[in-house]
């Protein structure tokens, strides 16, 4: 598969005056193509606008982006659309272009191959020790600078571990390397606050949409060490992988939420399938 569209035409590398590689200067997007359908194009639409008037640059037209993406997965079923917005090219220094002109990087990947109890018996994960830093204006976006996730995943290489919890430097729970985390205590769930780091993810919104249509409480809080350590229960989330409960952590046994997740699950499947484009 591995098909790339660049600004509409087929092809396979970038000016190397792009400022996505000189800075990491843009965004992405990582949307599930399932049943030849891609799932929440209009939230992820609608964060990758946000990004833009964050990072300061033109929002892409999304009919263009939508021509494009229907184009590239059409005659597939399942798959990972990737789109990249870089803020194009510019001459040497960090000052930006006065009147920059996006590049859109568009890329089709096949469906990873997760072992499926991952979603059903839970998984393994560990508490990463490379911190998040806080800055409440790049916060909730996803900007292309993943450093500091390259780092936490080059933190372990045991297969049997599929996923890091990540902190900030003040050792605040914020999420995980790819995905956003969940706790369970008394029936309700918790999920970090993003206000200083970290990506509101789609599944993130679906997950907390959900709980609020289920008549589960759930709040945004600021979560320590300390919570994880005394929950009932937790889970990851992400438009990849849905819902992947914490089966272990750090020597820590959980219990998998089975009946929560399955209502959640369904409810938003439910959605899912009435959204998908």
């Amino acid at each position: 598969m591995n098909e790339t569209l660049i600004n509409g035409v087929p092809a396979a590398s970038l000016p190397i005056t792009d400022r996505a590689i000189h800075y990491g200067d843009g965004l992405f997007e990582t949307l599930a193509l399932r049943r030849g359908r891609i799932e929440f194009w209009e939230e992820h639409m609608e964060r990758l606008s946000r990004g833009c008037k964050a990072m300061g640059f033109p929002a892409p037209d999304l009919a263009v982006l939508a021509d494009e993406a229907a184009r590239l997965k059409e005659g597939t079923e399942e798959g990972i659309l990737k789109i990249i917005l870089s803020r194009g090219s510019g001459s040497r220094g960090y000052r930006p272009p006065e009147h920059p002109i996006p590049c859109r990087i568009l890329a089709l990947y096949p469906w990873p191959d997760w072992p499926d109890g991952y979603a059903t018996q839970g998984i393994e994960a560990r508490v990463c020790t490379t911190p998040l830093g806080c800055n409440p204006r790049l916060a909730r976006i996803k900007h292309l600078n993943r450093l500091e996730q390259v780092l936490a995943r080059n933190e372990w290489q045991d297969p049997a571990i599929a996923e890091g919890v990540m902190l900030d430097d003040g050792g605040r729970l914020v999420e995980g390397t790819m995905s956003n985390l969940f706790l369970v205590q008394d029936e309700r769930l918790l999920t970090p606050d993003l206000s200083r780091c970290g990506v509101a993810g789609i599944m993130r919104q679906k997950v907390m949409e959900s709980a609020q249509r289920l008549g589960i409480d759930c709040d945004v809080v600021p979560l320590g060490l300390r919570d994880l350590e005394n929950a009932e229960a937790a889970f990851f989330t992400n438009s990849l992988i849905g819902i992947w409960p914490i089966r272990r952590i750090e020597g820590k046994e959980f219990t998998v939420p089975q009946e929560m997740i399955s209502k959640i699950q369904m409810d938003i499947e439910h959605i899912r399938s009435s959204c998908s484009s």
